[in-house]
């Protein structure tokens, strides 16, 4: 059983690949990215409005590339929130076959609950905490 509760499904465009025929590296982080933001979208933590209305930014990123992404390969990216600290949290992607779980590539990131417009970094807002730790059993 998969540790993931949240999928995204990606379709591999011919766009994202590169003159050896894989998915360039650079596209592994927009389809995290993407993923992501499905994730936010799934729990309720974002609306589709401004971005700067998220409140988080990406502070740090560890990518762990494993096997090459063809243009027929049908991609899946898992994600779930693994850590809650008072202003940052850990959340953990897998990029992988969605028909036989092969994983092309992992991913760990470190996000930090953020205010745009004082530019400065807050403390993680109860609702968020609430419903990750609901949905993510932490």
């Amino acid at each position: 059983m998969s540790e993931f509760k949240y999928f995204y499904p990606i379709e591999v465009r011919y766009g994202d690949l590169d003159p050896q025929g894989h998915v360039n590296n650079a596209k592994y982080l927009t389809y995290m990215e993407q993923a992501r933001v499905g994730y936010l979208r799934h729990l309720g933590l974002w609306n589709g409005g401004s971005f700067l209305n998220i409140g988080i930014i990406l502070a740090d990123l560890q990518i762990t590339f494993r096997e090459p992404i063809l243009f027929e390969h049908p991609i899946r990216v898992g994600v779930r929130t693994t850590r809650l600290g008072n202003k940052s949290f850990d959340v953990s992607h897998s990029i992988e076959n969605s028909q036989d779980g092969i994983i092309f590539a992992t991913c760990k990131i470190v996000l930090v609950a953020y205010d745009y417009n004082s530019s400065k970094t807050i403390p993680i807002p109860a609702p968020w905490r609430e419903i990750l730790t609901t949905f993510e059993g932490l």
